[in-house]
């Protein structure tokens, strides 16, 4: 199932934060754990490719197994790769990729394993989420195993399609058949949010806007 683009754009004005909440209430489990954001500031919203890498000691692959232009490649402009590498601190993306996926207009990548080359990721302002930096080569010791294919991030189940959402809080996945219920509910509560702000900021007491508006 492919998620709309106006559903895309109404998640790109959406905190995690209020789409975490609003996956709560549907016993969604979408928050993936452990998931650090590499350059600071942007955040990214579009439809994910899932990629699958497999790891072992050095030499256990060619270099032609390592594929990271196969990755890159199967991205269109505007989606985000989804790279399920089991949570190896081995590097299996770094500046030149980054630099790669950017001149594809791809939206950001989400790495559970390591990235490396965080100066030049900074430099391309690319957003990138991993859970390790590490200078650890990847060539010869990752080969892919899958493209768009389940994969799973930060203990979160991802398929090819769903909407994937991160930002300085950290990175979610909205399965593509919820995307337009979950975008719905999570905009009300962000009408909330901006409702008690302009009355905190008109002298409402924290305990009193948490009393008034119940789902901040």
């Amino acid at each position: 199932m492919r998620v709309v683009d106006d559903i895309v754009a109404q998640d790109r004005e959406l905190a995690t934060l209020t789409i975490a909440n609003t996956l709560d209430d549907l016993e969604f489990a979408g928050v993936m754990g452990g998931l650090a954001q590499i350059v600071p500031g942007p955040r990214c919203v579009g439809r994910a490719v899932t990629i699958r890498r497999v790891t072992g000691a050095r030499g256990d692959f060619g270099s032609g197994d390592f594929k990271v232009g196969d990755m890159i490649e199967a991205a269109a402009p505007g989606d985000i790769l989804l790279i399920d590498h089991a949570g190896h601190c081995v590097s299996t993306f770094g500046g030149l990729a980054t630099l790669a996926a950017k001149r594809q207009a791809i939206a950001g990548v989400i790495v559970d394993g390591g990235g490396r080359d965080r100066e030049e990721m900074l430099e391309q302002r690319l957003p990138v989420f991993a859970r390790h930096m590490t200078p650890l080569t990847g060539r010869t010791r990752i080969a892919i195993s899958a493209i768009n294919q389940p994969v799973s991030c930060g203990g979160v189940r991802g398929r090819a399609g769903d909407l994937i959402v991160a930002d300085g809080s950290g990175v979610i996945c909205i399965p593509a058949e919820h995307a337009a219920e979950v975008a719905r509910l999570a905009a009300n509560d962000a009408r909330d949010d901006a409702a008690a702000a302009v009355e905190l900021a008109r002298g409402l007491s924290f305990r009193q806007a948490m009393a008034k508006f119940t789902r901040i």
